[in-house]
């Protein structure tokens, strides 16, 4: 189940959403950064009868609201520390050549990758580790080969 499936069941159930569970957990004391998790679970369960995974999935939404924001460029320099620093020249040649696409080229970092996307479309991924770069390309409709593997759900439009 996917993290926003977790929260359409919960509104669902609760008729509640997490800005909803945000002000009555302000209004309980429960959003302090010295309250534990395990309270606001109990409260979510007791209350609301909201299961554990479900209860985490709004203390996430918590913490998230809480948390500082960080540029994307931080979150980009998370992917070249300690070992995986070697593979930045890499990277930064690979986006340069990128960008004379057009304007529209973007990387969009999340936690374990970087999306390319064009015009807010994805058009490939990198994957960084200490060993290698993976990328992987969209190419809907091209057949698999000795270099090019098939990326399964990912490689569909």
């Amino acid at each position: 189940m996917s993290f926003q499936a977790y929260l359409d069941t919960i509104k669902a159930e609760t008729g509640k959403t997490p800005d909803d569970f945000r002000a009555l957990a302000a209004r309980k004391g429960l959003l302090g950064p010295d309250v534990k998790a395990g309270e606001v679970v109990a409260w979510l369960k007791d209350d609301f009868g909201l299961g554990h995974g479900h209860a985490m999935a709004i203390v996430a939404v918590f913490r998230r609201s809480s948390a500082p924001t960080r540029s994307a460029a931080d979150k980009v320099n998370d992917h070249f520390r300690g070992s995986r620093d070697r593979w930045r020249p890499a990277y930064d040649g690979l986006i340069g050549k990128l960008q004379k696409l057009g304007e529209d080229v973007s990387v969009a970092p999340t936690s374990s990758y970087l999306s390319l996307r064009k015009t807010q479309h994805k058009f490939a991924i990198i994957q960084v580790t200490a060993e290698r770069l993976d990328i992987g390309i969209k190419l809907p409709g091209v057949a698999s080969t000795a270099r090019l593997e098939a990326a399964g759900a990912w490689n569909r439009w």
